[in-house]
């Protein structure tokens, strides 16, 4: 018989206990696969749907909040801004480009956005069918939208009022969908994008007088409104002047997605570390278990391995046993860890995905996580020395002569 099943048959002769182990073995090592796979998928998220905006400009309020709703629409925002305030940020020498934001609808829960079709071309979106709007009440789906609502080009569909899904529905006036994109795991995967005077069109509608209703004489222009503006600055000295020259201007507020960004960050660290400490507390547990049940096995087992030595078993292959047993049980940990992991990231995507919150999947692989077997390895070789040492320098003569 290989020592290799010999150790696996020891491992089982107590089922329980070596079933408790991996346990807790597996426990801890999916946590840490679960942390690194969640947070390397946000912090990628985070850099590709900041890519290329320096600034947020929204209505007076949290600068947290304004970030959070105008880059990654997780937030409500604080307010509107007036129109013309748009074209005093594109007027100023250190703006390279402001592109203008309007939310406020929803279509089942997915934010309908209204911007210009360089919105598209910031974040490189690609189509799979269909093409950019070229006029009011037109709309493009992300891929994620598609995929839920059904729809497709040549479609029409309603927004409803409000952010979220249960708004009263926009009945005047329908959007017709004319173009569908790309998968890109980033914000646009569950937005609506329109042009601006679509979102203008619906309000004014929505508020003021009737679809077809004619246009009175007396009947004020309505000011235009949008709700924030994402701004690339022009040159590095733009970083610290124009937040203060923004700030400084009648009901604007500035965020800078940077600042905000590492606090996030920061709060979304503390909990991961936690999650890990915990991990490493149930592997440190699992490696203290290892190592009582491997030192109790040997003492237990002490005639069987005597009978090895006479059978003419060199010291280093008893000890070559002991330790392969642990080896087994790091082996079989570490794929009960990563299967878990993954399945866990895999369930936090889809509930992330029901709230149409940020794109996480389970398949994703981080190069990180070939610490995984090292760690279980190493966990099981450090648990097992003592014990292979104790079966190293057993003494068979003096076994063979102990009185039974």
């Amino acid at each position: 018989m290989s020592l290799l099943r010999l150790a696996w048959r020891y491992l089982w002769s107590q089922p329980l206990t070596a079933g408790l182990n991996l346990l807790l073995l597996s426990l801890g090592l999916a946590a840490i696969c679960f942390v690194l796979l969640v947070s390397e998928q946000i912090e990628q998220g985070v850099r590709r749907d900041l890519a290329g905006i320096d600034l947020v400009v929204g209505a007076k309020g949290s600068p947290m909040q304004i970030m959070l709703a105008g880059v990654f629409h997780l937030d409500v925002p604080t307010g509107n801004i007036p129109l013309s305030s748009l074209a005093t940020l594109r007027a100023h020498p250190l703006v390279a480009q402001a592109l203008p934001l309007s939310v406020g609808d929803s279509l089942q829960g997915f934010r309908i956005v209204g911007s210009t079709v360089d919105y598209l071309t910031h974040y490189q979106a690609r189509f799979a069918s269909g093409q950019a709007w070229s006029g009011p009440m037109q709309a493009v789906l992300g891929a994620e939208v598609a995929a839920r609502t059904g729809l497709k080009p040549g479609q029409t569909f309603h927004g409803s009022h409000g952010l979220g899904a249960q708004g009263a529905e926009h009945a005047e006036q329908g959007y017709q969908v004319v173009g569908v994109l790309n998968s890109s795991g980033g914000v646009l995967d569950r937005l609506v994008i329109t042009d601006l005077a679509s979102v203008w069109l619906q309000h004014e509608t929505h508020h003021g007088r009737a679809a077809g209703e004619p246009e009175s004489d007396h009947e004020p222009e309505p000011e235009r409104e949008i709700t924030m503006a994402l701004l690339k600055f022009r040159s590095p000295l733009a970083a610290v002047s124009l937040p203060r020259w923004v700030n400084a201007q009648p009901g604007l507020q500035a965020a800078s997605p940077a600042l905000e960004t590492a606090r996030l960050m920061r709060m979304v660290g503390a909990g991961s570390e936690v999650l890990r400490g915990f991990g490493l507390v149930l592997l440190l547990a699992a490696a203290c278990s290892v190592f009582v049940t491997l030192l109790h096995s040997v003492r237990a087992r002490q005639s069987d391995l005597a009978m090895l030595r006479m059978l003419g078993a060199p010291p280093w292959r008893v000890a070559l046993l002991v330790s392969l047993e642990a080896l087994c049980l790091a082996g079989m940990a570490t794929l009960l860890g990563l299967a878990l992991g993954h399945g866990l990231t895999a369930a936090l995507g889809a509930l992330l995905a029901e709230q149409q919150s940020l794109h996480i999947i389970g398949s994703w692989v981080s190069p990180w996580e070939a610490l995984i077997p090292v760690l279980a390895l190493g966990l099981a070789l450090l648990a097992a020395a003592w014990p292979a040492r104790a079966a190293f320098s057993l003494d068979v003569t003096e076994l063979l002569q102990a009185p039974r």
